[in-house]
């Protein structure tokens, strides 16, 4: 058959192929989001003796009131009965949905817990082109939009005895344990007063830990440095969308994307005992934005971290 009659239709079987392939991975990556997933990490970060402790890591979970598989997972998470629960932001993604994160932590907000706010829950979330979080970050923020309620989400969180440390430091004694934690209000906004917080987390605690929403290196340098043992972070939803394997492309911060999910050390490439340094959990989180319910080699997940004696 002459060359100009094949070619016609080798473009419109490879046109269909494409589009074919594209509806595939389109389906994939919305089912990708939906697997809610829970990983449990060990942290060998207390003192000799001590028993061990069971934190529940829970970050970006961008709820929306009619997310019912989403929200019956969460509630489901209570029945790990963790000795403290640890909340690194971005709970709302809805100006309604406060009740559903509420209803959906349920007897979780009985166990001791921590919290810090991200930008997703002071700004109502907005359309955007995701192939932006590809490109270098411009230092654009999107605050030109209605605020979401953060008010009413933070006094029942304090309400119910979980303590707010946005830009604070705070002590607490779970399961005999005495914690001291360093917070800041979310760094992606530039909110976070890293001088607040500043100076040598407390020596006599037995346990000392720091919490941000989005894992800049100026905060993780800076609470590293103050001594403290672990720290904690969200926002970077590991990527979301990776390569084959979970290979992360962007974080949306200036964490590089091999430590945008999972248990790491930072500074990276130090070692426990190194002077300076600390462990560095980053949760890849529960949600998406409303715009894009989408992930790739990335599904959502909460982290039960197991905190044991160094060896």
């Amino acid at each position: 058959m002459p060359l100009p009659h094949v070619l016609p239709r080798l473009l419109t079987r490879l046109a269909a192929a494409g589009a074919l392939a594209g509806a595939g991975l389109t389906a994939y990556a919305a089912t990708e989001a939906r697997r809610y997933t829970l990983r449990q990490v060990e942290v060998p970060v207390l003192p000799a003796g001590h028993r061990p402790l069971r934190v529940l890591h829970l970050s970006d979970l961008h709820v929306t009131p009619g997310q019912t598989r989403k929200l019956d997972w969460i509630a489901g998470l209570a029945s790990l009965q963790p000795d403290l629960v640890v909340d690194t932001g971005d709970n709302l993604a809805h100006r309604a949905a406060v009740p559903a994160v509420l209803d959906a932590l349920g007897g979780l907000l009985d166990v001791p817990g921590v919290f810090v706010l991200g930008s997703n829950d002071y700004f109502e979330p907005s359309f955007r082109n995701p192939l932006r979080y590809l490109l270098p970050d411009d230092g654009t923020r999107h605050t030109d939009v209605p605020e979401l309620p953060w008010r009413e989400l933070r006094g029942t969180f304090t309400s119910r005895g979980w303590v707010d440390l946005t830009n604070t430091r705070a002590t607490l004694t779970v399961a005999g344990t005495r914690i001291a934690f360093a917070g800041v209000d979310d760094p992606h906004l530039g909110y976070d007063r890293l001088e607040d917080v500043a100076g040598p987390a407390d020596p006599t605690a037995d346990l000392r830990l720091g919490v941000a929403h989005a894992p800049y290196l100026r905060v993780l340098d800076q609470l590293a440095a103050d001594g403290y043992d672990a720290l904690l972070a969200g926002h970077t939803h590991g990527g979301q969308v990776c390569l084959p394997g979970g290979r992360a492309l962007t974080t949306n911060c200036d964490l590089e994307p091999a430590r945008a999910r999972g248990l790491h050390r930072h500074p990276a490439g130090s070692r426990p005992g190194d002077p300076g340094s600390a462990w560095l959990h980053v949760s890849a989180g529960l949600g998406t934005s409303p715009y894009a319910r989408v992930r790739v080699a990335c599904r959502p997940e909460a982290t039960l971290l197991t905190l044991r004696p160094r060896p």
